[in-house]
């Protein structure tokens, strides 16, 4: 069983910065594919970035290509999302979930086996 605890989020107004992390415990960290999904009110829950087991391979939405950035630390099992250029649209609860063996990075929600508790993200305009 894998834990996932999420932390970084807050207020920040428009363009500017905050990074995500994500803690796993209770598993093999470098066994697990990792995305970042998130959710705003009224909305479905959509995949924001992923990232292969080995860190070598990464997938964005078209909305946040170029501003977001995923990346892990097996050696700390922890995965990160830096966000810049942040813009009110980006204000969601964002979850961190893990997707259990090798491959690429996993763009469907249906992939992931283990899901955090989520953080809250707000950009004022």
């Amino acid at each position: 069983q894998v834990q996932l605890v999420e932390s970084g989020g807050g207020l920040v107004q428009a363009g500017g910065s905050l990074r995500l992390a994500c803690a796993a415990s209770g598993g093999t960290f470098s066994s697990y594919g990792m995305g970042w999904f998130r959710q705003a009110p009224g909305k479905e829950r959509e995949l924001v970035a992923a990232i292969s087991w080995s860190g070598g391979s990464t997938y964005y939405a078209d909305s946040v290509k170029g501003r977001f950035t995923i990346s892990r630390d097996n050696a700390k099992n922890t995965v990160f999302l830096q966000m810049n250029v942040l813009k009110p649209e980006d204000t969601a609860v964002y979850s961190c979930a893990a997707a259990y063996g090798p491959g690429g990075p996993r763009t469907s929600s249906n992939e992931y086996d283990y899901w955090g508790q989520g953080t809250q993200v707000t950009v004022s305009s």
